[in-house]
């Protein structure tokens, strides 16, 4: 097995070599496994939700076994905290990455950071706020940076950031944690999980307090939320039916 890290701010990882729909991406210093090499592409396993899919080799760093293991076992876990910081590379040239990446491990790949990562807070107050930072952050399948993002990558990075690993899509993601049997019982941090057109799971947001809710719809927003679904203040209209709410914390 050969192991990987992503040395850049964002490296999109693919269905097919040829690009074609967008599966998720890599931040700076995440861990991956490479499954097959073709002659410009790596098919790779992604370490923290499993995601399996194509990257471009130029845009990956491998690491030796030994490395990967004891990366692994470290605290380097730990992530950014703003929404930007900076990194230093070889050649001494800045380069911005996005909130969440694994900064601290900047010096496997012959960087430098000199910015805040810390270990994360595991608390509501740090979940929501750590939310807020990326309100009106656009909508993009496939994206988990303030840049471009979906549901599931929106709640999978606010949690990263907070130290918890949730799985990629919402579906995944409603696999995990307590499910609570009214809304009532919420409280801020917890996961709401909404129906789509099928029946089946495509939407989550993450619980505020006074029955709101911020999750991404047409970017990053708050939107009002009770035992029928999410009422869109903007459209005067629900927009997703509730099917259940998750407690991970």
């Amino acid at each position: 097995m050969r192991y990987g890290i992503c040395p850049l701010s964002l490296v999109p990882v693919f269905e097919e070599r040829e690009q074609g729909k967008m599966l998720t991406q890599l931040l700076y210093g995440e861990l991956f496994k490479i499954l097959d090499s073709r002659k410009n592409h790596y098919r790779i396993r992604v370490q923290l939700d499993k995601t399996e899919g194509w990257i471009r080799k130029d845009q990956a760093a491998e690491l030796e076994e030994a490395v990967w293991e004891e990366t692994l076992k470290s605290s380097m876990g730990a992530c950014t905290q703003d929404l930007f910081s900076h990194i230093i590379n070889e050649e001494g040239i800045l380069f911005p990455v996005a909130i969440g990446a694994n900064a601290v491990r900047a010096s496997l790949m012959d960087h430098r950071f000199e910015g805040d990562s810390s270990i994360p807070a595991k608390d509501r107050e740090h979940l929501i706020s750590q939310a807020l930072l990326l309100l009106n952050s656009p909508e993009m399948p496939g994206g988990r940076s303030p840049l471009g993002i979906d549901a599931g990558g929106f709640t999978q990075l606010v949690y990263k950031c907070c130290g918890y690993a949730l799985d990629r899509n919402p579906q995944q993601q409603a696999l995990q944690g307590d499910a609570l049997s009214f809304i009532e019982e919420s409280e801020p941090g917890d996961l709401a999980f909404f129906d789509g057109p099928d029946g089946a799971i495509d939407h989550v947001g993450i619980i505020m307090k006074n029955n709101y809710i911020i999750h991404v719809h047409g970017q990053v927003r708050i939107d009002r939320i009770d035992h029928s679904g999410i009422f869109n203040t903007q459209l005067r209209r629900y927009t997703h039916p509730l099917r259940v709410i998750k407690k991970l914390l």
